[in-house]
């Protein structure tokens, strides 16, 4: 697969097609271009120049020591639109981000110079600060050996990799096999997790996440489409319904029969969905 070098670090990307150019955004813990967005990549190449990178620390992507914030994410990106030139597009480009990778693309679109025409916010973190799970939650992300264990035996065991995607999919069973191969593929890299680890110690706070994009939604001067999952228990749907009333030029789909992985549980709903937001003029 082609890499760009960024700042100095090897950012590793998937491309296809030959049209306008749409950025996907891949989300956190055992994530990667390949792993969230293997399904759709092919069908969206033929309308779009699809670009779907493996973010800073994760995939095939360098790991450098520095702190994995979502600022870190967004200059990173802002970086890789720069070193291919897909900035110097007339037209701008499309984006779409899942989860963590939302609240980079919402980044892009309020705090960069990167052209953003479409966003695309699926199941998008950034939007609110209540912790799933309250304190426990902080306590759990000061504890990275749990996570550390977590990983050997995703490694150790594809049944176990499948049974843990219930915290992100409606229906595990449903999902590709390839899904499944991908996050176990990934879980078996040397930097599998060391990124969210990281990310997680700087995100989460004793008063909840740092990151909440919603007071600046009235900023947002691109239209945006709102993706968000019935039964996504990672990020709540109100987080959705929530933003897209604040957001000036605002659409949400609620897909009822998924949770916090659209990409993976109904590709196809995905696909179908970005053809006619972004290429709706």
């Amino acid at each position: 697969m082609p890499t760009v070098s960024v700042d100095g670090h090897t950012i590793q990307y998937v491309t296809a097609g030959d049209g306008p150019p749409l950025l996907l955004l891949h989300g956190g813990i055992i994530d990667a271009g390949p792993v969230s967005w293997g399904e759709v990549i092919e069908p969206l190449a033929d309308d779009f120049t699809v670009y779907a990178p493996d973010l800073l620390g994760y995939g095939d992507s360098d790991v450098p020591d520095v702190d994995y914030t979502i600022e870190c994410h967004v200059e990173t990106m802002a970086g890789f639109v720069d070193e291919l030139g897909l900035d110097t597009d007339d037209d701008g480009i499309h984006v779409c981000g899942l989860s963590m990778g939302g609240a980079v693309a919402l980044g892009l679109a309020l705090d960069t110079a990167v052209p953003v025409k479409r966003l695309v916010l699926v199941d998008c973190f950034g939007l609110g600060t209540e912790l799933p799970r309250g304190k426990l939650s902080y306590v759990l992300s000061r504890l990275p050996i749990l996570n550390k264990i977590a990983v050997e035996l995703f490694r150790r065991s594809r049944k176990f990799t499948k049974a843990s995607l219930a915290g992100v999919a409606r229906d595990p069973d449903a999902l590709s096999a390839e899904a499944v191969d991908r996050v176990w593929e990934y879980a078996k890299k040397p930097n599998a997790c060391v990124a969210f680890r990281d990310f997680r110690k700087h995100e989460i706070t004793k008063q909840g996440y740092r990151t909440n994009f919603t007071p600046r939604l009235g900023d947002l001067s691109v239209p945006t489409l709102f993706v968000h999952g019935q039964h996504d228990e990672v990020v709540p749907v109100e987080w959705a319904r929530r933003a897209a009333d604040a957001a000036p030029e605002a659409r949400l789909t609620i897909l009822d029969e998924c949770a916090h992985w659209p990409p993976r549980e109904d590709p196809e709903t995905m696909v179908r969905l970005l053809r006619e937001f972004c290429l709706d003029s």
